[in-house]
């Protein structure tokens, strides 16, 4: 049984969390990084994380959806509830840029880069790893985490141009390998275009994936992530888990596995 770490979960968010966890440590799971979104989620990340030690590793952060619900106190609070627990956590994140037009309607795209610029300062300050949501946002995301002197970062599902992909490859961070790797176009080109010394594999959980059917994931999921890396790159599962795990360790800065 080959040895994964699931490197971006919404663990707060799973209905039943004790079982999905037995079920990915049955499955190979050895560690599960457990990001945060906002306030509520970011209390939560850290009370499971206190529960499961040396398995679940928190990453507080704020999403840029959540960013139109917030005033500006508020994000505040957010942040400094953030830094006063940076020595605490693996990563800061989950963080970054959104430009679908549903999500700059609420919250205006120099929003999103004022409290982006913010967090990376706070990443660069504690020598912090950062998670990166970089939708319709590739090339503005690069350029404020590499702006920022951020040593570690990984884009996470990434599915932007090749072009983007390259600056984030020879800046040295990561990109991250999700069951859409299975059927979404620019994702499998990412993943293939990938190194694998620069791919981790995680699940989003509790995202729905598929196409005609929809599968609510959990952790145990990464699985599919792994052998849809497999079938993309052409090499064989035992390789790319322990490289993708080597990875993880190094990147959140985790106890070999």
């Amino acid at each position: 049984m080959v040895k994964v770490i699931d490197t971006h979960a919404h663990l707060d968010k799973l209905e039943d969390l004790e079982s999905a966890l037995i079920k990915a440590k049955d499955a190979g799971v050895v560690a599960v990084i457990a990001v945060g979104s906002n306030h509520q989620s970011n209390q939560k990340v850290m009370e499971i994380c206190l529960k499961y030690p040396s398995f679940l590793y928190p990453a507080l952060g704020l999403h840029p959806w959540e960013l139109g619900n917030l005033e500006s106190h508020q994000i505040d609070h957010i942040l400094k509830f953030i830094e006063e627990r940076a020595r605490d956590i693996a990563a800061i994140g989950e963080i970054g840029l959104d430009y679908d037009k549903r999500v700059v309607k609420l919250s205006p795209k120099e929003l999103q880069k004022e409290v982006l610029k913010r967090l990376l300062a706070l990443a660069r300050e504690h020598e912090k790893p950062v998670t990166i949501h970089s939708r319709y946002a590739w090339k503005d995301c690069f350029d404020l985490v590499r702006g920022a002197g951020v040593e570690k970062a990984v884009f996470h599902w990434f599915t932007g141009f090749s072009s983007v992909l390259r600056n984030i490859i020879d800046a040295g961070y990561f990109v991250s390998a999700t069951p859409a790797a299975e059927y979404h176009k620019e994702h499998r080109r990412a993943i293939k275009e990938t190194p694998l010394e620069k791919l981790v594999l995680e699940t989003d959980c509790p995202v729905a994936y598929g196409r005609e059917v929809k599968h609510r994931s959990e952790p145990v999921d990464i699985l599919r992530s792994l052998k849809a890396a497999v079938a993309l790159k052409g090499i064989d599962e035992v390789t790319i888990a322990e490289q993708s795990t080597y990875n993880a360790t190094q990147l959140f800065g985790l106890a070999p596995r």
